[in-house]
């Protein structure tokens, strides 16, 4: 099987991997990464946002299987060893970028010197380029997901009270991540621009 590239959040993976987290619930892995973001102002709702977003692109590539006793919530889940077919690329500072943080910008030269230049642009870009990355593929599963429900509603009209819920929402988050991809392609665009 030829190897797809999956980045992931290296704080995640790491908690994950050393935190004892081989069942889990996303309340459980939410407040395990709140608690790893120090320094950062962020709201609970956006952490467990993007925590659930995580472990449904973990369920996709079969990283994560949800447990036998399936739950509306509090739903538990069950860490697998990483599919052989993942090309894993780990990435820091992923749920800060995805958030409007609260920060003072940081100055790369003393004050007082000339030409102080924005932070690092050069990491700046490749984070932007993991970032356009990361959204690309998670547009393209949202999309995916919405087009494959809208085939099945199509096909089983029998089951549309009970799919549709989740064809909207696939299809909703399909528009927001093509709002993100094109931020970020756009901010990418700029920085090449500035130079």
């Amino acid at each position: 099987m030829k190897s797809s590239p999956f980045i992931l959040d290296r704080r995640l993976y790491e908690l994950l991997q050393d935190g004892g987290y081989a069942q889990f619930t996303t309340c459980d892995l939410r407040d395990a990464y709140a608690a790893q973001l120090q320094g950062t102002r962020f709201k609970l709702a956006d952490v467990r946002r993007y925590v659930y977003d995580q472990i449904r692109r973990m369920l996709r590539v079969g990283w994560v299987v949800p447990d036998k006793d399936l739950r509306k919530r509090d739903q538990v889940y069950h860490l697998q060893t990483c599919p052989k077919h993942l090309r894993l690329k780990l990435v820091d500072g992923i749920f800060e970028s995805s958030i409007k943080v609260d920060a003072e910008p940081q100055v790369t030269a003393p004050v007082g010197d000339v030409g102080v230049s924005s932070p690092m642009q050069p990491d700046m870009k490749k984070h932007l380029q993991a970032l356009l990355n990361e959204t690309r593929l998670d547009f393209l599963a949202a999309m995916g997901e919405a087009e494959r429900y809208k085939l099945l509603l199509a096909e089983m009209p029998q089951l549309r009270e009970k799919v549709e819920p989740d064809y909207l929402e696939a299809r909703d988050r399909s528009s927001r991540l093509l709002g993100h991809l094109r931020a970020v392609e756009n901010t990418l665009n700029a920085l090449d621009a500035s130079r």
